[in-house]
């Protein structure tokens, strides 16, 4: 049997860290969207009991470490599944870039699995299986635009963005999210939570007022140590975009606009500035 999986990249229109919790991991209110950028995945049943992943891209491992190699093991574990899987990654979304590539190929294994194996589980026990590997996961099991907090685990489906273009540059830079979250002091960071406003624009249908309140808190970090971003997303406001921020914790730049020939324009201009710079729809 074979199977085919699109894996959406995910933006983040906001990240609010509000605390520290007593568990080490923060408290978080998130607005989410996917877009059309996305990996593929193709499943292939094998009869003997083995996990095979491949990808495109040379450099990724395809071992434990791998979130779709994860994926597989911890379904097998829980539900003693004797058969094997073999899994295809075509590669398109950029890796270690606040775009939750290995996240949202994990939610597309679970889903897929689920298929496959005829599981019959629900939309909540894929979430909680998720969760054991990546706190983006959950999200990217449900897609589409949400409000999510906790730490990722609660994922709440809301209205779709108005009409708009979106651009994602990537400079030849990689983050680790865990450093990034260990380095933030929320209380020193002047920082205001902006989730609830983006979410009611968004619920309105007001796109400048959503575009006007694009934020994240994990800038106050990543921009402190590479200050190229900053002035990526000041480069992107100059050149017209109605409103940029930080995906994640970085260190993609995205930018919306409604007027598809600025965001032509802004994307030839960013090519010689930025290696990796794509236009992008939100998926509904």
């Amino acid at each position: 049997m074979e199977w085919i999986e699109r894996a959406p990249a995910k933006i983040n229109l906001t990240l609010d860290v509000l605390y520290k919790r007593e568990d080490g991991y923060h408290e978080l209110e998130m607005i989410m969207s996917s877009v059309d950028l996305a990996d593929h995945l193709t499943f292939t049943s094998l009869e003997e009991d083995t996990i095979e992943v491949y990808t495109n891209k040379a450099f990724l491992p395809v071992d434990k470490r791998n979130h779709v190699y994860q994926a597989i093991k911890l379904v097998k574990d829980r539900y003693h599944i004797k058969a094997g899987i073999k899994v295809e990654i075509e590669k398109k979304i950029p890796v270690a870039a606040g775009l939750g590539g290995g996240s949202t190929d994990a939610a597309a294994t679970l889903r897929a699995l689920n298929h496959i194996w005829q599981l019959g589980l629900s939309v909540e026990e894929l979430i909680e299986l998720g969760m054991k590997i990546g706190t983006d996961v959950p999200y990217s099991i449900v897609g589409g635009t949400a409000f999510v907090s906790g730490s990722g685990e609660k994922v709440r489906p809301i209205r779709d963005l108005p009409p708009c273009w979106v651009i994602l540059a990537k400079p030849r830079i990689s983050v680790s999210t865990r450093t990034v979250f260990r380095s933030l002091d929320i209380e020193k960071v002047d920082y205001t939570p902006k989730s609830k406003e983006v979410e009611a624009a968004i619920e309105s249908g007001d796109y400048q007022k959503m575009a006007q309140h694009l934020s994240n808190a994990l800038e106050a970090v990543t921009f402190d140590r590479y200050p190229q971003l900053s002035q990526l997303k000041d480069r992107m406001l100059r050149y017209g975009l109605d409103g940029a921020t930080m995906s994640g914790s970085g260190p993609t730049i995205i930018g919306f606009s409604q007027n598809y020939s600025r965001v032509k324009r802004v994307y030839n201009s960013l090519r010689g500035f930025c290696e990796e710079v794509y236009i992008c729809r939100i998926i509904k």
